[in-house]
């Protein structure tokens, strides 16, 4: 199969995970020990819970959303290149054309002599 017709690259792939990694790290910092009916903890308004793993868990989704809009670059190819490799495979598509073209104008001249 092609390599260009797939959405993502390794890259993509890579950043995504690394992504998924620093979103459960913002999840795990704000875990911790949870107040009671019994005791009062006061570590739940700790600003590592409060301030920087919100943060830490909100840059993790900023880099999945450019881990999944990233494109992928083709590797050797530039533009120039693609845009002349589409234009060849166009205009072989044309002379195909024009040849089933033909040999249906000689059936039907054939079929009208008769």
């Amino acid at each position: 199969m092609d390599k260009r017709n797939f959405a993502f690259d390794r890259v993509n792939f890579i950043l995504l995970a690394v992504s998924m990694a620093i979103v459960v790290i913002g999840f795990i910092l704000m875990s911790g020990a949870p107040s009671t009916e019994e005791a009062f903890n006061p570590d739940i308004f700790s600003t590592m819970r409060v301030k920087v793993a919100p943060v830490i868990c909100f840059l993790g989704f900023v880099s999945m959303i450019y881990a999944i809009v990233r494109k992928p670059k083709d590797e050797g190819t530039t533009a120039v290149e693609t845009v002349k490799e589409e234009q060849i495979v166009a205009e072989e598509d044309t002379k195909t054309v024009t040849k089933a073209a033909k040999k249906d104008v000689t059936k039907v001249k054939k079929a009208s002599k008769k």
